[in-house]
């Protein structure tokens, strides 16, 4: 049985991917050498079309890593000398926020349960780095760009950083706004896990280098400064997952033939049907209760009597979601609204999802 899979990352591949796949064999990318003019234009095609996709400025660089969690890493090394500030709507944010305990900086933390006002927020003094997770999977908490956007005016001698794991590409970022974006390709580019984006301001370039100069460890061969060395020169610091770079940069071609606007009508398209079903059920209700915050990639359904029966049920049927994050796994379902999900799959879905209700009506 050919499954579809609505997990919230990795999830469902695009249908073009096994294409490529076969392309990049032919073309032997499998082999290729990441110091060669081959992938010098690789590399420089994928930057390009990505630019062009999501609008980043040309003074911002693009730098290819292993992931998002890298990134959080290498952000709060490059970036923070001693304090910054994350907003706290989720597991994963907390992820961002303990790798700067981790890595000895003084890390404060705003707890953000369901909504965020930047009105509200009070920073400490000194604050270097202010971290969003823009859409975080555990809870189906998205906070909205316009409220980032607000805290930057706010807080102009912080730098902000954005987790964009999740809602890249469907969230369109003014890039100008803000200091730092990543996000992985295993979620909105429908592919194989393995490689991460990352996104940064002449303002986050800069911070590395004045750290770097006064003796702060920035990291090693992906600080900052190695990452843009190499960038200059269309390469990467070590050896990159070259095959994920040939798939990225056909994808984004498929994307860019779409229209980046289509897909994100589409993705609101699908997350309002299928969040017209759930708030019409008396058996799935969303986490998030204010529409303003809800995720429109990565649903978070609370099912009414527990969740392990109706993932066994789509799972005997075809369909693969996502159980509930940590405590809330038996509780909740973790559903992915992502370009590779079709119209024809989310219909699916939700009847099968009635078909289970209907069991524990009966």
């Amino acid at each position: 049985m050919k499954k579809v899979y609505f997990t919230v990352g990795p999830s469902e591949i695009l249908p073009s991917i096994p294409i490529f796949t076969k392309q990049a064999i032919n073309d032997q990318i499998f082999s290729l050498s990441h110091r060669g003019k081959v992938f010098e234009q690789l590399f420089e095609n994928a930057v390009s079309q990505l630019r062009k996709l999501l609008l980043i400025p040309s003074s911002y660089q693009v730098f290819f890593i292993s992931s998002g969690t890298e990134a959080m890493e290498k952000i709060i090394q490059n970036c923070v000398k001693q304090k910054c500030l994350h907003i706290i709507n989720g597991r994963f944010a907390e992820r961002f926020y303990k790798t700067a305990l981790e890595l000895g900086k003084n890390a404060q933390r705003y707890d953000a349960t369901g909504s965020f006002s930047a009105e509200d927020l009070q920073v400490r003094k000194n604050i270097e780095l202010i971290a969003f997770t823009q859409n975080d999977t555990s809870t189906g908490m998205a906070i909205p760009l316009q409220e980032i956007y607000k805290t930057a005016r706010k807080y102009p001698e912080a730098l902000i950083a954005i987790d964009a794991v999740s809602s890249i590409p469907y969230v369109d970022i003014n890039y100008k706004k803000v200091d730092s974006v990543f996000f992985s390709v295993q979620k909105g580019f429908g592919m194989p896990s393995g490689l991460g984006i990352l996104i940064l301001s002449p303002r986050s370039i800069n911070k590395a280098k004045q750290l770097k100069e006064k003796g702060v460890s920035i990291g090693s061969y992906h600080s900052f400064i190695s990452l843009l060395q190499f960038a200059d020169i269309k390469q990467t610091p070590d050896t990159p997952n070259v095959f994920a770079i040939y798939l990225f940069e056909k994808v984004i071609k498929e994307f860019l033939k779409k229209g980046i606007e289509n897909i994100r009508k589409e993705t609101e398209s699908k997350a309002n049907t299928l969040y017209e079903f759930f708030e019409k059920s008396q058996i799935y209700s969303p986490l998030i209760t204010d529409n303003n915050f809800r995720s429109k990639t990565t649903l978070i359904v609370t099912v009414r009597g527990g969740s392990k029966g109706v993932v066994k049920y789509l799972l005997d049927r075809g369909i693969v979601i996502g159980k509930g994050y940590g405590e809330r796994k038996d509780q909740d379902i973790r559903i992915a609204n992502f370009p590779a999900h079709t119209k024809k799959d989310i219909k699916l879905l939700i009847n099968l999802l009635k078909k289970y209700a209907g069991t524990l009506r009966s």
